[in-house]
Protein backbone atom coordinates (compact mmCIF):
# COMPACT_ATOMS: atom_id res chain seq x y z
CA UNK A 1 0.00 0.00 0.00
CA UNK A 2 1.09 3.52 -0.79
CA UNK A 3 -0.31 5.59 2.08
CA UNK A 4 -1.99 9.00 1.83
CA UNK A 5 1.15 10.97 2.75
CA UNK A 6 3.50 9.04 0.40
CA UNK A 7 4.66 10.47 -2.97
CA UNK A 8 6.46 8.20 -5.44
CA UNK A 9 8.14 9.48 -8.60
CA UNK A 10 9.36 6.83 -11.04
CA UNK A 11 8.33 3.32 -12.04
CA UNK A 12 6.47 0.96 -9.71
CA UNK A 13 6.91 -2.74 -10.54
CA UNK A 14 6.42 -5.95 -8.61
CA UNK A 15 4.58 -9.23 -8.20
CA UNK A 16 1.79 -8.33 -5.77
CA UNK A 17 -1.41 -6.30 -5.63
CA UNK A 18 -1.14 -2.56 -4.95
CA UNK A 19 -3.41 -0.06 -3.22
CA UNK A 20 -2.56 3.59 -3.89
CA UNK A 21 -3.90 6.08 -1.34
CA UNK A 22 -1.08 8.59 -1.93
CA UNK A 23 0.45 10.05 -5.09
CA UNK A 24 2.36 8.25 -7.87
CA UNK A 25 4.04 10.00 -10.80
CA UNK A 26 5.68 7.96 -13.56
CA UNK A 27 4.54 4.43 -14.41
CA UNK A 28 2.83 1.53 -12.63
CA UNK A 29 3.56 -1.85 -14.20
CA UNK A 30 2.02 -4.81 -12.33
CA UNK A 31 0.88 -6.89 -15.32
CA UNK A 32 -0.18 -9.98 -13.37
CA UNK A 33 -1.77 -8.23 -10.40
CA UNK A 34 -4.51 -5.86 -9.29
CA UNK A 35 -3.98 -2.12 -8.87
CA UNK A 36 -6.52 -0.17 -6.81
CA UNK A 37 -6.51 3.61 -6.65
CA UNK A 38 -8.22 4.67 -3.40
CA UNK A 39 -10.41 7.75 -3.04
CA UNK A 40 -7.46 9.82 -1.79
CA UNK A 41 -5.13 8.35 -4.45
CA UNK A 42 -3.71 10.49 -7.25
CA UNK A 43 -1.88 8.81 -10.11
CA UNK A 44 -0.13 10.75 -12.86
CA UNK A 45 1.17 7.71 -14.70
CA UNK A 46 0.42 5.02 -17.24
CA UNK A 47 -1.00 1.99 -15.42
CA UNK A 48 -0.58 -1.61 -16.66
CA UNK A 49 -2.16 -4.40 -14.58
CA UNK A 50 -4.42 -7.43 -14.71
CA UNK A 51 -7.33 -5.68 -12.96
CA UNK A 52 -7.51 -1.94 -12.28
CA UNK A 53 -10.02 -0.44 -9.82
CA UNK A 54 -10.20 3.37 -9.72
CA UNK A 55 -11.86 5.25 -6.88
CA UNK A 56 -9.51 8.26 -6.99
CA UNK A 57 -7.87 10.32 -9.72
CA UNK A 58 -5.81 8.98 -12.65
CA UNK A 59 -4.19 11.02 -15.41
CA UNK A 60 -2.55 8.67 -17.90
CA UNK A 61 -3.26 5.68 -20.11
CA UNK A 62 -4.67 2.55 -18.51
CA UNK A 63 -4.18 -1.00 -19.79
CA UNK A 64 -6.08 -3.76 -18.01
CA UNK A 65 -5.37 -7.34 -19.01
CA UNK A 66 -8.77 -8.50 -17.68
CA UNK A 67 -10.82 -5.43 -16.71
CA UNK A 68 -10.90 -1.80 -15.65
CA UNK A 69 -13.47 -0.48 -13.17
CA UNK A 70 -14.05 3.23 -12.60
CA UNK A 71 -16.26 3.75 -9.56
CA UNK A 72 -18.62 6.67 -8.98
CA UNK A 73 -15.86 8.56 -7.13
CA UNK A 74 -13.29 7.82 -9.88
CA UNK A 75 -11.88 10.47 -12.20
CA UNK A 76 -9.86 9.39 -15.26
CA UNK A 77 -8.21 11.49 -17.97
CA UNK A 78 -6.58 9.11 -20.43
CA UNK A 79 -7.17 6.20 -22.75
CA UNK A 80 -8.29 2.76 -21.60
CA UNK A 81 -7.44 -0.56 -23.23
CA UNK A 82 -9.12 -3.61 -21.69
CA UNK A 83 -11.47 -6.42 -22.76
CA UNK A 84 -13.99 -5.36 -20.04
CA UNK A 85 -14.60 -1.81 -18.80
CA UNK A 86 -17.09 -0.70 -16.15
CA UNK A 87 -18.00 2.96 -15.63
CA UNK A 88 -20.26 3.37 -12.62
CA UNK A 89 -22.92 6.07 -12.59
CA UNK A 90 -21.22 9.32 -11.54
CA UNK A 91 -17.72 8.32 -12.69
CA UNK A 92 -15.78 11.01 -14.55
CA UNK A 93 -13.92 9.95 -17.70
CA UNK A 94 -12.27 11.79 -20.56
CA UNK A 95 -10.46 9.77 -23.22
CA UNK A 96 -11.03 6.77 -25.43
CA UNK A 97 -11.86 3.15 -24.66
CA UNK A 98 -10.58 0.23 -26.73
CA UNK A 99 -12.24 -3.08 -25.85
CA UNK A 100 -10.91 -5.15 -28.78
CA UNK A 101 -9.53 -8.37 -27.25
CA UNK A 102 -7.88 -9.33 -30.57
CA UNK A 103 -5.86 -6.11 -30.54
CA UNK A 104 -4.83 -6.59 -26.91
CA UNK A 105 -3.39 -10.01 -27.79
CA UNK A 106 -1.51 -8.50 -30.72
CA UNK A 107 -3.47 -10.14 -33.57
CA UNK A 108 -5.95 -7.65 -34.90
CA UNK A 109 -8.70 -9.15 -37.04
CA UNK A 110 -9.19 -7.10 -40.21
CA UNK A 111 -12.59 -5.67 -41.07
CA UNK A 112 -13.22 -6.33 -44.78
CA UNK A 113 -16.16 -5.16 -46.90
CA UNK A 114 -18.08 -8.17 -48.22
CA UNK A 115 -20.86 -8.50 -50.82
CA UNK A 116 -22.85 -11.70 -51.09
CA UNK A 117 -24.99 -12.70 -54.04
CA UNK A 118 -27.12 -10.32 -56.10
CA UNK A 119 -28.19 -8.33 -53.05
CA UNK A 120 -27.16 -4.69 -53.12
CA UNK A 121 -27.19 -4.47 -49.31
CA UNK A 122 -23.58 -3.78 -48.21
CA UNK A 123 -22.21 -6.06 -45.51
CA UNK A 124 -19.17 -5.99 -43.24
CA UNK A 125 -17.38 -9.18 -42.27
CA UNK A 126 -15.32 -9.23 -39.07
CA UNK A 127 -14.08 -12.28 -37.20
CA UNK A 128 -16.53 -14.59 -38.98
CA UNK A 129 -19.60 -12.49 -38.17
CA UNK A 130 -21.71 -10.94 -40.92
CA UNK A 131 -22.96 -7.50 -39.99
CA UNK A 132 -25.46 -5.92 -42.37
CA UNK A 133 -25.43 -2.16 -42.61
CA UNK A 134 -28.81 -0.46 -42.37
Amino acid sequence: MIGPSIVIKGEVTGEEDLLVQGRVEGKINLQGNQVSIGESGEVYADVHAKVIQINGKVTGDITGKEKVIISKSGNVHGNIIAPRVTLEDGAMFKGSIDMDPAEASGSKAPVVPHQSGPSSTPQLKASGLDLKSV
